[in-house]
């Protein structure tokens, strides 16, 4: 069996991962748009559902959540080099210890649910406690601990899954990529001036993914939206093992990598269209919010600054699944600003359809041509 996935970022990784893992012949092409979202994901990793979740995204999630562990312990077995993974656990921190006790109990409950196994034992901290795990933070600030959440680098992950990918004999072309089909089914790829024929294609191409469905007359509702973050360096301070931070009332948050590196983010931009440029005014705010929950990195340094252009389902559900009317073709995309968090097992699942295998998961809600039949309908 031949496929070839267009699109380089976690998703296309994953999904090349997963194929050749299978033995199956694999092709990736990725034309490495400025803007692409990967690389420029925080890295927070929260897999499990949210209370008002649906029946389908909860269970997504649960199985996203356990894929997680098992796939980054199948990377190391690989070797092809780190991943930035650690489970380093979360904390959203803020004045108000009321409400934090509140939300202990909220996230609790929710721990205790099946599937949430992986969140650890929750637990409310006391004024100052915050601070000692992360010393940046205000000093008042009490907290809400959940010990299972991670982070994760996207451009050290998407590169040890398409190392381990290469291992197993996966092709890479660099190029604009066309669907190529018989009239009645998606043949295979055109890039450049050469034709690749597969049994199928898997989409996954981000903010990108509509343009390729378009000609055949499918409608992606996905949009880029525009997500800005810092990375800021605090020299003479061990940062491995700080954990992820929720500034709740500032919809604000920080994360850390060794050995000495933090990161503030993020912006929400949906009217920004493809812009993949970093703006004065996401600057100012990202540092404003960050030294007004972390007053402790003052003394950091700018090292850069981050774009991405995060496809996002602009009914809110990710686009997941076969297309009915174009045989051989599979979709993924659409999980805005969760990419790294969902993305490893968005990818698995479209390998797996790829291969005409049961997802083993309901599919219906995430139709990636649910959008085709209201196509008179603006975004």
């Amino acid at each position: 069996m031949r496929v070839i996935v267009i699109g380089g970022g976690v998703v296309g990784a994953s999904a090349a991962y997963h194929l050749t893992r299978r033995g199956v012949s694999t092709t990736l092409v990725d034309r490495f748009d400025p803007g692409a979202a990967t690389p420029a994901g925080a890295g927070v990793v929260f897999p499990w559902p949210f209370p008002g979740s649906s029946a389908a995204e909860a269970a997504f999630r649960r199985a996203a959540a356990a894929h997680y562990p098992r796939l980054m312990a199948d990377l190391a077995d690989d070797d092809c080099g780190p991943t930035g993974y650690a489970v380093v656990g979360g904390v959203s921190v803020g004045a108000d210890a009321a409400a934090l006790r509140a939300e202990a109990e909220a996230m609790a409950a929710m721990a205790a649910l099946p599937g949430h196994e992986g969140m650890g034992e929750v637990a409310f901290l006391p004024p100052g406690e915050p601070a000692r795990r992360m010393p940046v933070l205000r000093a008042e600030y009490a907290g809400v601990a959940v010990p299972g959440t991670a982070r994760v680098d996207g451009r050290l992950t998407r590169a040890a899954l398409v190392g381990a990918a290469e291992e197993r004999a996966l092709r890479r072309r660099a190029g604009d990529a066309g669907l190529v089909t018989d009239g009645t089914r998606v043949t295979g790829v055109r890039v450049g001036g050469d034709e690749l024929s597969a049994d199928a294609v898997v989409v996954a191409a981000g903010a990108w993914s509509p343009g390729l469905l378009e000609p055949l007359g499918v409608r992606l509702g996905v949009r880029p939206v525009r997500g800005q973050l810092l990375h800021l360096r605090l020299p003479r301070s061990d940062t491995s093992a700080w954990p992820v931070v929720r500034a709740g009332e500032r919809e604000h948050y920080l994360l850390a990598f060794a050995p000495d590196r933090i990161v503030a983010g993020s912006t929400r931009e949906p009217g920004a269209g493809f812009e993949a440029r970093t703006t004065a005014g996401a600057a100012h705010r990202l540092l404003t919010d960050a030294l007004a929950t972390a007053p402790g990195l003052a003394a950091a340094g700018v090292v850069e600054a981050r774009v991405g252009l995060r496809p996002e389902g602009v009914d809110g559900a990710q686009l997941l699944g076969v297309v009915d009317s174009l045989p051989g073709l599979v979709v993924a995309t659409g999980l805005g600003s969760e990419g790294l968090t969902l993305g490893p097992y968005q990818g698995a699942v479209a390998a797996r359809l790829a291969m005409g295998e049961d997802p083993g998961l309901d599919l219906e809600p995430f139709r990636p041509d649910r959008f085709t039949e209201t196509a008179h309908d603006p975004l």
